[in-house]
């Protein structure tokens, strides 16, 4: 191996796999000492140096300077050319590790080359494989060799001498690329992604805010009859869209989270991080959607664990609560009061709360209070419940036999089995999460 051969394998290499010149001549370095430790022994004390501009090898072998043409005759041009092949194949996959590693969240498209065992493999191009499991596609879709798909990567491995690239279409971050690829004004920041919030293949609420008050943002995103938001509905399989106008106010952010619902009124329980959302009696099905599926991502979306009534539910379980509270060894009428105000309305609700929450409210000793918990404890326990709480257990029961045909139908089966697991459980859906997600209408939380 010449000298002018090595400056021409290291200029090929730059050129065509975009490796560094510097990571080549030190690929070359590395091959020819493990070549020469190979023919001279591991105890050799060897130095090798490739001198950049010429391509001129040198070095010395136990401290004294070698011949160049010795030195590469005794260990074997053949030898070292593979173990620089090697190293060049590392380099290569490295730099495609890096490169593919600041893409993570971003959109990326390829060719499905076959599927196994419903893991979609697909070529990016540059000899990338990606790798789309089953768990990360949506639900109902289905790939054929050589559809084109696109993705978000949410994951690069090393894996031998390949690269192995994740994909993702379920990711909130794939619904915010569609929306940067679509629509301009969220590509130039004047319209902001505040959260997403998504159960992949069947809906998807979207909170956004302008930047700029000429700017309608639900109208942008929506586009000229729909036209833009159904792009990206098409991509994601008719998955629906809704876009929610972001509030910093948590009641008005709330309500419009639970559109199309239409909310009178939003009451927060700090303490809890619960919010009652009052709705009229024809509106209570919409709001708590199909399965449940509007609460739960308005509650998701909003960060608060979003309960939906009706004014006459509300006034019913505030008088039961009251009753049951005051019942309770130590509770007062007044701290009874104080508790339902703050959202408390069950012993459950009690039988959690912090001895130090229950005695700033009590304004008692922590001590003191500790009897009135360990009470609510005990007839949670027991399966004990406010006259509220059975009373609507009753009527969810009831409401459970009716038949759902759309959003706007009478409360049906499955919502009001929703509404019993809020009113048995003292929540509607637990601790929400704060993320990213869509909708279709130039009204805020509209629908198409």
């Amino acid at each position: 191996m010449d000298a002018q051969e090595i400056l021409r394998m290291v200029d090929v290499i730059h050129r065509d796999k975009n490796i560094p010149k510097e990571t080549v001549f030190s690929a070359i370095e590395s091959a020819l000492l493990l070549a020469a430790k190979k023919s001279l022994g591991d105890d050799a004390q060897v130095t090798v140096r490739v001198d950049r501009q010429t391509g001129a090898i040198s070095g010395t072998h136990n401290g004294v300077p070698f011949d160049p043409d010795e030195f590469c005759f005794r260990i074997g041009a053949h030898a070292a050319k593979q173990v620089i092949l090697q190293k060049i194949r590392e380099a290569e996959r490295d730099v495609l590790y890096e490169e593919f590693q600041k893409r993570i969240n971003q959109l990326v498209s390829g060719v499905v080359q076959r599927i196994e065992s419903g893991t979609v493999l697909i070529s990016l191009g540059n000899n990338v494989e990606a790798v789309l499991p089953r768990q990360e596609q949506i639900r109902g879709e289905s790939y054929h060799p050589s559809d084109r798909i696109r993705a978000v990567v949410y994951d690069v491995r090393k894996e031998g001498m390949r690269v192995r690239v994740y994909l993702s279409r379920t990711r909130r971050q794939f619904v915010e690329r569609l929306f940067e690829q679509e629509i301009p004004e969220v590509a130039d920041g004047v319209i902001e992604i505040k959260r997403i919030e998504r159960e992949p293949g069947s809906r998807t609420k979207v909170a956004v805010a302008s930047t700029d008050p000429r700017v309608d943002c639900v109208g942008a995103c929506v586009g000229v009859r729909g036209t833009r938001i159904k792009n990206i509905t098409d991509e994601l399989g008719g998955e629906r869209i809704e876009i929610v106008r972001w509030s910093d106010d948590p009641q008005e952010l709330i309500a419009n989270a639970l559109q199309p619902a239409e909310v009178e009124e939003v009451i927060l329980c700090g303490m809890l991080g619960r919010a009652i959302a009052l709705v009229r009696e024809d509106q209570r099905s919409l709001a708590i959607g199909r399965n449940g599926q509007n609460v739960r991502l308005a509650s998701k979306l909003s960060g608060w664990d979003i309960e939906i009534m009706t004014r006459e539910e509300l006034d019913a379980r505030l008088d039961s609560a009251i009753a049951a509270f005051t019942s309770l060894p130590g509770v007062s009428e007044e701290l009874a009061e104080r508790l339902v105000a703050e959202g408390y309305f069950t012993y459950d609700d009690i039988s959690v709360m912090e001895p130090s929450d229950l005695a700033q409210l009590a304004e008692q000793g922590e001590e003191e209070v500790q009897a009135i918990i360990e009470e609510a404890e005990r007839r949670a326990a027991e399966g004990g419940m406010s006259p509220w709480r059975e009373s609507a257990r009753r009527s969810a029961s009831s409401a459970a036999e009716a038949e759902v045909e759309t959003d706007q139908a009478p409360l049906g089966k499955a919502e009001a089995e929703h509404l019993l697991g809020e009113v048995g459980e003292s929540g509607s859906e637990g601790a929400p999460e704060t993320s990213e997600g869509s909708t279709v209408d130039a009204t805020a939380g509209g629908t198409l």
